[in-house]
């Protein structure tokens, strides 16, 4: 009898770890088609934007001739516009969570509020393109300027910002917060320097990921009035603008072949500012980790 139960218990073990190897392989591969289709279309766009790269590139205005296109403007553009957009959502967003989490009674309300927070993250981008339009350059009339697209980027991505934030906050241990109480601190001391600090590498995360779906949008920018062709640099948030998204679309849509090659090396810039901004997020994210 102990035979035949160790033979069974035996089977099922190769059944398991059958079934395990065959689940690791089908992840594996699905990791590697993804990672295929991204080296392809690395290799696509290097290939056809990196030899367009050069100084005239990088300093120049757009132009009708694609040998004398730049994409200055919409890089200093783009940077304004996450100049505005980076304070206002971590700002709110971070505040938001907060609130929910350690602050409103849990109920209804409070339910309500946190499902049609995590619904808004889903709406597409031309929605809040249209919100913008309506509110910041309508109703509240600041015009069609750097203050009227980042803000308009910091309503699609504050949703993004805001779950991140609710789940760090709800990652930090009871316990921890529960001996910041014995020891007499009050709600906001605990949040401050207890709960923050904890949770501020999955904020930054959450960020990271907000922020970089903002730099490359293109349809709420067009919506609100960001200039496809700009020949000049903002001096300020209340400055007519152009951005990077928007170049790159533009040029896409010339009828010369050799502006693809342009709006490739448009990508190629960047996809480097992006890479740039996340490597100073996560180098910041790792600081914090690697203290608390």
């Amino acid at each position: 009898m102990n035979y035949i139960d160790e033979q069974t218990v035996q089977k099922n073990m190769g059944n398991r770890i059958k079934k395990n190897k065959m689940w690791r392989w089908l992840f594996f591969s699905a990791t590697m088609i993804a990672l295929l289709f991204l080296a392809a279309l690395a290799y696509r766009i290097l290939t056809q934007g990196i030899g367009g790269i050069d100084w005239q590139f990088i300093s120049g205005f757009t132009s009708a001739s694609p040998e004398r296109a730049g994409i200055k403007a919409g890089v200093v553009g783009s940077l304004w516009l996450m100049a505005v957009t980076a304070p206002v959502t971590i700002i709110l967003g971070v505040a938001t969570a907060i609130y929910l989490e350690e602050y409103a009674k849990k109920g209804r309300l409070t339910n309500f509020i946190q499902t049609n927070i995590q619904n808004l993250a889903g709406v597409p981008s031309i929605v809040f393109g249209l919100l913008g339009l309506t509110i910041f350059v309508y109703v509240f009339n600041i015009g069609e300027v750097i203050l009227a697209g980042g803000l308009s980027l910091a309503l699609l991505v504050l949703p993004v910002i805001t779950v991140a934030a609710q789940e760090s906050v709800r990652a930090v241990p009871t316990d921890v917060k529960e001996a910041s109480y014995a020891m007499g601190a009050t709600k906001w001391q605990t949040v401050r320097r207890i709960i923050l600090p904890a949770a501020i590498p999955g904020i930054i995360t959450g960020s990271i990921l907000a922020l970089s779906r903002a730099i490359g949008e293109t349809a709420p920018l067009l919506v609100v009035g960001a200039s496809t062709a700009i020949f000049t640099l903002p001096n300020g948030i209340m400055s007519p603008y152009t951005a990077m998204p928007i170049q790159i679309f533009s040029w896409t849509q010339q009828p010369q072949q050799a502006f693809q090659g342009v709006a490739s090396a448009g990508i190629v810039i960047l996809l480097v500012i992006l890479l740039l901004m996340n490597s100073i997020a996560v180098f910041i994210r790792n600081k914090f980790q690697n203290r608390y």
